[in-house]
């Protein structure tokens, strides 16, 4: 495998105004030869690590970490092979990834932390209480992939989500000739046995050329669009992808990412509380698993942890941007019952006022 760096690997950026005025910080961790990105909140309460999903960066909690900044001491993590994080071609797994986040945990955060990842961040949260519980105080699985991510099913049952990983290497596997935009040529969202949901060709192709504008404006930045006619969510998509490295996607799609993790086994050996939230999914004959779990996916892991919290959430699979409230309501509910405290629904003044 031809070694290669994170063009923007320990670079730090200015955060928004409401962030850094609230106490967030930008730091850099350096864990035994790679450089992990984070966003450290005030000392406010207990730990608590967010763990964002593949491809994403810090920026896809923003909506939530003003919230959970007032009761918790807030830590927002950047895998390698994302954001502002070292990139090590060849070398990614469960358990190299995990174990950055066991050191970060032992280094940087210093006391038992609660964790909370985004689908495979749900994962890692999952190792971690396998392979390090003096560590961890509790999980939350935000809609995790667990059992649907294992291999065979994730590739011949479950198949969409595998396919989307295999059309991100094919289309964005070239770093040095790949256009971000390609991420939406020929994919598509099933919305029911019949139909599925495509993106015209000629809309990706403005969005090239949007991509590019931004590119040519902001020389040797993340890429971006900041089209009127475009969300906001869609700059940080195209951000997110131009600083993920694609082999972290291969090596799920060529089997190096697995090792041998299995998620039964991990969840026997919890010994911390878990909560599970869990969003919407449906399942068709093309496609499989449309989702990161099914309903019975969701019964076998309260199976094998006993006293998991569940809570079904209807939402897209990013539960903390679709319905912010309603996760940071579900952690804090969480945090509080294992700190035997009641959530109160105004924050205690500091000042005792």
């Amino acid at each position: 495998m031809t070694t290669y760096r994170n063009p923007f690997e320990g670079r730090s950026e200015p955060l928004p105004t409401e962030l850094s005025g609230l106490g967030y910080r930008h730091e850099f961790a350096e864990l035994d030869g790679i450089v992990l990105s984070y966003l450290r909140g005030p000392e406010a309460g207990p730990p608590l690590v967010l763990v964002p999903a593949q491809m994403g960066t810090w920026t896809t909690y923003a909506k939530v970490m003003p919230a959970l900044a007032e009761r918790f001491s807030v830590f927002v993590v950047e895998l390698r092979g994302h954001g502002n994080s070292s990139w090590t071609p060849g070398n990614y797994s469960w358990d190299s990834v995990g174990g950055d986040l066991r050191l970060f945990l032992e280094r940087m955060v210093g006391r038992p932390a609660v964790v909370s990842g985004n689908s495979s961040g749900g994962i890692l949260a999952l190792w971690l209480a396998a392979n390090a519980p003096g560590l961890v105080s509790g999980i939350v699985l935000e809609d995790a992939p667990v059992f649907s991510v294992e291999m065979p099913r994730f590739a011949e049952r479950d198949r969409f989500v595998y396919n989307g990983l295999a059309h991100i290497v094919e289309v964005l596997g070239d770093r040095e000739n790949r256009h971000l935009a390609d991420y939406f040529r020929g994919q598509g969202l099933p919305v029911s046995e019949r139909r599925t949901k495509r993106m015209p060709g000629w809309f990706v192709d403005l969005l090239d050329r949007a991509i590019t504008r931004y590119e040519q404006r902001h020389p040797g930045q993340p890429s971006g669009v900041d089209a009127w006619w475009l969300p906001a969510s869609m700059g940080e998509l195209f951000r997110s992808l131009s600083m993920f490295d694609p082999d972290f996607a291969r090596a799920f799609v060529d089997r190096r990412f697995y090792g041998d993790f299995s998620h039964e086994a991990a969840l026997r050996a919890v010994r911390c509380p878990l909560l599970l939230l869990h969003a919407n999914w449906h399942r068709y004959a093309e496609h499989g698993l449309v989702g990161a779990m099914d309903d019975d996916d969701a019964r076998r892991v309260c199976a094998l942890v006993p006293g998991a919290v569940y809570r079904r959430i209807p939402a897209n699979h990013v539960i903390h941007r679709r319905r912010p409230e309603e996760f940071v309501r579900a952690i804090e509910e969480f945090i509080a019952e294992i700190r035997g405290v009641p959530v109160l629904d105004v924050p205690p003044d500091p000042h005792g006022r």
